[in-house]
C-alpha cells in the first residue's frame, strides 16, 4: 500500500522506466549498454520511491501513540507540556498517524529555515502544527522539516475528525514529529534511542 499522492511520481518514473526498457528490448538504441546502465539507474529511482511512499496498515497501540516511525530523540517537560520527538530517517515509513482519537482544532504553518532536524535549534525550523482535541485535553503534534526534508503534507483540515493510528500526513524525507501531551493527564512510557511505529508503539499513558 502506498501514501496518498505516491501515484504521479511512480507512474511518471514507472513510464520512463517501461520506455527505456522497451527501446532496449527492440535494439532501438545506439549504445546498448549506456541504455542499459539508464534503465539500472531509472529501476532504481523506482524501488526507493517504492520505499519511501510505502504506508502499511497499523494496528493501533494502547494509550498514547507514536505520530511518526523512527527513534525517539527527546522526552522533556516543557511547563505543563510534555514534549516527545521522533526523529524520522531517510528509510522510515513517512506517513504520520494520530496519537490518539481527536478532533483537529486548528492546522498552522510557522518557523524559518532547515536546520538538520537532530539539532536544539531545529525546533525554529519550517513547521506546522496541529492543535488536537482530546480525551487527555489539548494535544499538539507538530511536523518538522529538516536539511533535506523540506516539504510537509496534510490529509486533513481544521473540523476533521479521527480515530487512533489514522493518517494525517507525511512529511517528504525524513525529518521529525513531536507530540506535547498536558502533564497532568498523561505519562511518558518511552526512552531516548527507542524505536517506535506510527499509529502503533505506545509512547505514554494516561496519568494516574
Amino acid at each position: 500500500m502506498f501514501a496518498p499522492g505516491a501515484g504521479r511520481p511512480l507512474g511518471a518514473v514507472g513510464l520512463v522506466l517501461l520506455l527505456v526498457g522497451g527501446l532496449v528490448v527492440l535494439g532501438l538504441v545506439p549504445d546498448r549498454w549506456a541504455a542499459v546502465a539508464a534503465l539500472l539507474v531509472v529501476g532504481a529511482l523506482w524501488l526507493f520511491l517504492a520505499v519511501f511512499f510505502r504506508d502499511p496498515d497499523r494496528v493501533p497501540g494502547a494509550g498514547v501513540v507514536s505520530s511518526a516511525d523512527g527513534r525517539v530523540r527527546a522526552v522533556d517537560r516543557e511547563g505543563d507540556r510534555w514534549r516527545i520527538s521522533v526523529f524520522m530517517n531517510v528509510t522510515d515509513v513517512h506517513v504520520n498517524r494520530l496519537p490518539l482519537d481527536a478532533r483537529i482544532e486548528t492546522v498552522g504553518d510557522a518557523g524559518s529555515g532547515f536546520r538538520a532536524a537532530y539539532r536544539a535549534d531545529a525546533d525554529r525550523n519550517v513547521q506546522r502544527s496541529y492543535v488536537l482535541s482530546t480525551a487527555l485535553g489539548p494535544v499538539e503534534v507538530i511536523q518538522m522539516t529538516g536539511v533535506v526534508a523540506r516539504r510537509l503534507v496534510s490529509f486533513v483540515r481544521p473540523g476533521s475528525e479521527g480515530r487512533k493510528g489514522d493518517r494525517f500526513g507525511m512529511i517528504i524525507l525524513g525529518s521529525r514529529v513531536d507530540v506535547l501531551l498536558p502533564v497532568g493527564h498523561a505519562t511518558p512510557t518511552v526512552r531516548v534511542g527507542d524505536r517506535v511505529r506510527a499509529g502503533e508503539s505506545t509512547i505514554a499513558r494516561e496519568a494516574t
